[in-house]
């Protein structure tokens, strides 16, 4: 049987569990918006060895760029203002297209038939060797 107190109780903690959930939905939903500050660059690997070094926030307007490799596979990927996909490729599963566009650092394009490698990263292009990443993870 529950007394007066043991409803009390049960009413605070309630009402710190619900304040602990809404300030948790905030952070979910304001932190996107803060990764996206400043400028993003894209680093196209291909077969580990780096081909293209691309500013987002330098891009004005989209354009393409294909990828082949020595067996004659190809990627088509989709530069825009911000933010970069892979539209079409000749891979048998096409998850590489299914990812979508990027516009945060937080999970890279990658195309494991042909061996591509898309990763954002904030501002200078490069990764410093002390700076964890999302492999690390």
């Amino acid at each position: 049987m529950q007394t007066p107190t043991h409803r009390k109780n049960a009413l605070i903690i309630g009402a710190l569990l619900g304040v602990v959930f809404a300030l948790s939905l905030l952070l979910l939903i304001l932190l996107p918006g803060l990764q996206k500050t400043g400028s993003l660059t894209a680093l196209i690997y291909q077969d580990g060895r780096l081909l293209h070094t691309i500013n987002l926030g330098a891009v004005t307007e989209s354009y393409e760029l294909t990828i082949t490799d020595q067996s004659g596979h190809y990627n088509l990927i989709q530069v825009r203002p911000g933010s970069i996909g892979i539209t079409d490729a000749d891979c048998p599963d096409k998850l590489c297209v299914h990812m979508g566009f990027r516009d945060s650092t937080l999970l890279p394009i990658t195309c494991l038939p042909n061996q591509l490698v898309i990763r954002l990263v904030k501002d200078s292009g490069t990764l410093q060797e002390d700076q964890p990443d999302g492999v690390t993870y």
